[in-house]
């Protein structure tokens, strides 16, 4: 294959028929400013809205409320500081996929591209356009059969967007993150303007302790606000210059993330007492009705702000999730057609219409809120596996070039691993249903893969 490769540098156009030096056919366009938008827009989606208010009611304190955000936030981070020494080495389109492919071989990688194709990306989609056609209907009145069907035409104009270009899909994504990332964090700074907020609602700050188990539970759902922090990697085929924009815009991304994540929950806490916060379930909307400047259309702010927020996730699912599938084809592990390169947008048209498929036939079939809720924790094992992989491609490969080295090795991936072993061991006690059904899923890749070697 390697007489096949052509010498490009990178960040130049791929020739057509030609792979650049990493064996990569899509052209290299995206720089780090919408690189990092990317991963910012992927991870803040509707679950910062909800989540603070759950968080509040499992921990009672503001201490561990604190708490359980900086942990989640560093969970994540110990997570990009590590992928980000697979995505420099092996800057790849389907990030994750490769990385398991190259450190423990075809069945694994497999399995992660299965879980993505059955449930993942698809309940991605489904549930990120159905929230935001909900909130559509706070200015036009739909009935819920009206709500789905605008939820289907939201993913496919988002899918119309990304076949025509990775440019024009990386605009879109720039603009609304840009915009997202202000509101929300504008939403958390004006929470601090408020008359009845005070100092005195962070007080006790450990009034009854502190409970391993229960922040472990309330660490599942912080979690999944963070998910998308390793997105950008499904990319990694499309990056200029991906030995630096890669680990520069997966930590800076993780980054921005975690300051705006702890502004909006410390302005909440600020704003509301917890016992009344953790009764809040739309606690953006209770704050945003308090606060003066929007003069009582915060309700109305925050229906634009959400739509908005899932507008950038979906463009940012479909970016993303798409690559995978492509990546899978281009190494022999799905249908070959998947792996079409459009001659016209060099685009991989037939992966993200295939996203694209089945995000509509799903969110027509299904209450995909619920569904993505059940399967919050089907990324963490393959998250944990590609870090592992650090660890592996270290002692097998160790000529790999490496221009960036995961920073704290090998102690900060061995925290990573930890934490998420710990969340998927605490989920299977705490709720074993939802969860065995998830693994079980999973699980079900292995005999699919070989009746795939065998048949296909």
């Amino acid at each position: 294959m390697q007489n096949d490769v052509a010498a490009a540098v990178p960040g130049d156009a791929v020739p057509e028929g030609q792979a650049d030096r990493w064996g990569e056919r899509l052209p290299r366009q995206i720089g780090l400013v919408n690189s990092t938008a990317v991963l910012v827009g992927v991870t803040i989606g509707s679950g910062i809205f909800r989540v603070p208010a759950t968080v509040a009611a499992q921990l009672h304190d503001p201490g561990p409320v604190i708490l359980c955000w900086i942990l989640g936030g560093v969970v994540a981070l110990f997570g990009a500081l590590t992928i980000a020494e697979l995505a420099a080495a092996l800057p790849r389109s389907g990030g994750i996929f490769a990385y398991i492919l190259e450190s423990f071989g075809p069945l694994p990688a497999f399995m992660f591209g299965w879980t993505e194709l059955a449930v993942v990306r698809a309940s991605a989609l489904g549930a990120t356009s159905t929230i935001f056609s909900e909130y559509l209907g706070y200015f036009l009145r739909m009935t819920p059969a009206q709500v789905r069907y605008v939820a289907a035409g939201a993913i496919i104009v988002i899918g119309v967007i990304n076949y025509i270009g990775v440019q024009r899909a990386a605009a879109v994504m720039t603009f609304a993150t840009v915009a997202k990332y202000v509101a929300v964090m504008a939403l958390g700074v004006l929470a601090f303007t408020v008359s009845s907020g005070g100092a005195s609602h962070f007080t006790p700050a450990w009034g009854s302790g502190l409970h391993v188990s229960l922040l472990a539970t309330a660490l599942i759902p912080v979690m999944w606000t963070y998910d998308g922090w390793a997105d950008l990697s499904f990319m990694g085929g499309e990056v200029k210059n991906p030995q630096r924009t890669l680990p520069l815009a997966l930590i800076l991304g993780t980054l921005c993330v975690m300051l705006v994540y702890l502004v909006i929950n410390i302005g909440f806490m600020y704003l509301l007492p917890l016992p009344q916060m953790a009764q809040s379930k739309l606690i953006a909307a209770t704050a945003a009705e308090q606060i003066p400047l929007f003069g009582g259309r915060g309700a109305a702010i925050i229906a634009a702000v959400v739509m908005v927020s899932t507008f950038s996730g979906l463009n940012g699912s479909m970016m993303t999730g798409p690559r995978i599938f492509f990546a899978m084809a281009d190494r022999g592990l799905f249908f070959r057609g998947v792996a079409r390169v459009s001659p016209r947008f060099k685009s991989p048209s037939v992966a993200i219409w295939l996203a694209t498929a089945l995000g509509v036939v799903y969110v027509l079939q299904n209450d995909f809120a619920q569904l993505a809720d059940k399967f919050i924790l089907g990324i963490w094992p393959f998250y944990a596996l590609a870090v592992a992989g650090v660890y592996v491609l270290r002692r097998k490969r160790p000529d790999l070039e490496r221009p960036y080295r995961a920073f704290g090795y090998p102690v900060v991936p061995a925290l990573f691993l930890l934490a998420s072993l710990g969340m998927v061991a605490n989920a299977l006690i705490t709720d074993p249903v939802n969860t065995g059904v998830t693994l079980g899923i999973i699980i079900a890749g292995a005999p699919i893969y070989y009746l795939w070697r065998r048949f296909v």
